[in-house]
Formats: C-alpha cells, sequence, structure tokens
C-alpha cells in the first residue's frame, strides 16, 4: 500500500470533485475507445434487404456521449479560477511534468494557462482521468 504524502498546502478544490470528473472523463475516454475499437468506426454492412437502423443507435450513442462531455465541460467552466488551477496542476503532477513536491510550481504554471478555453484543453486529452487519479494519489489526496 503505497503511503500517502502529507500535504504542505491546502486544496482549493475538493479531492471528490475531482474524482467525480475521474469518472466522467473514463466514461467519455471509453465512449471513444468502444467507437474505434479494433477499426470498426461506424462501419454498418448492409444487404439488398436490409435497412439502416444503426444510425439511430448511434445517435443515441453520441447524444449520451455528448451529454457527459457537456456536463464535465459545464463542471470544469464553473469552477472559480484558484480551483481550476488546482486541477490543472494535478493533471499535471499526474502526467509527469512535476513531482508532488514541487506542488507550488505546479499551480503556478497552472494558474496563467486558466481561461474560457480550459474546459476544451483538459476535454481534449484521452488520459485525463488516469492522470488526475495519478495527482490525487501522489499528492495524497
Amino acid at each position: 500500500m503505497q503511503q500517502r504524502l502529507q500535504p504542505e498546502f491546502d486544496l482549493t478544490i475538493d479531492p471528490e470533485t475531482v474524482r467525480q470528473f475521474v469518472l466522467k472523463a473514463r466514461a467519455i475516454s471509453a465512449a471513444l475507445n468502444d467507437e474505434y475499437d479494433a477499426g470498426h468506426e461506424h462501419e454498418v454492412e448492409l444487404d439488398d434487404q436490409s435497412r439502416d437502423r444503426h444510425a439511430h443507435d448511434g445517435l443515441a450513442e453520441e447524444e449520451e456521449q455528448n451529454l457527459t462531455a457537456s456536463e464535465l465541460r459545464a463542471l470544469i467552466e464553473d469552477l472559480n479560477v484558484d480551483e481550476a488551477a488546482d486541477l490543472l496542476a494535478i493533471m499535471f503532477i499526474g502526467r509527469g511534468d512535476f513531482d508532488a513536491r514541487e506542488w507550488d510550481q505546479a499551480v503556478a504554471e497552472a494558474r496563467p494557462r486558466i481561461n474560457k478555453r480550459v474546459s476544451t484543453y483538459l476535454l481534449g486529452m484521452p488520459m485525463l482521468g488516469e492522470w488526475l487519479e495519478e495527482g490525487l494519489e501522489k499528492i495524497g489526496a
């Protein structure tokens, strides 16, 4: 069992909130991976007697995935600047850009990057869920 570090800082974002982000990010990533698994990107074979009913299923799946992405985007956009900087710093640490002992430096690097596009930046990372979870582990939260 990995021993947790005693943080020398106070998180402005609740670790449970970050764990919710992890779940949503993984759901988004899993949906993308399932779609493109084994090179079957929306391939549907039809004979001359069949009708394309798959498109309707695909739309429902796409809508569900977009809902999860929209929910995560809204949650990230609702964060204040300090919370968003902490979230980004946690991701940096999970990704290996910084060590947990470099928390202050990670937050300092994150703070100027916080703008209206931070949710787009984070949602563009297929490994976001894993990096956030790893970052939480590394900082002992």
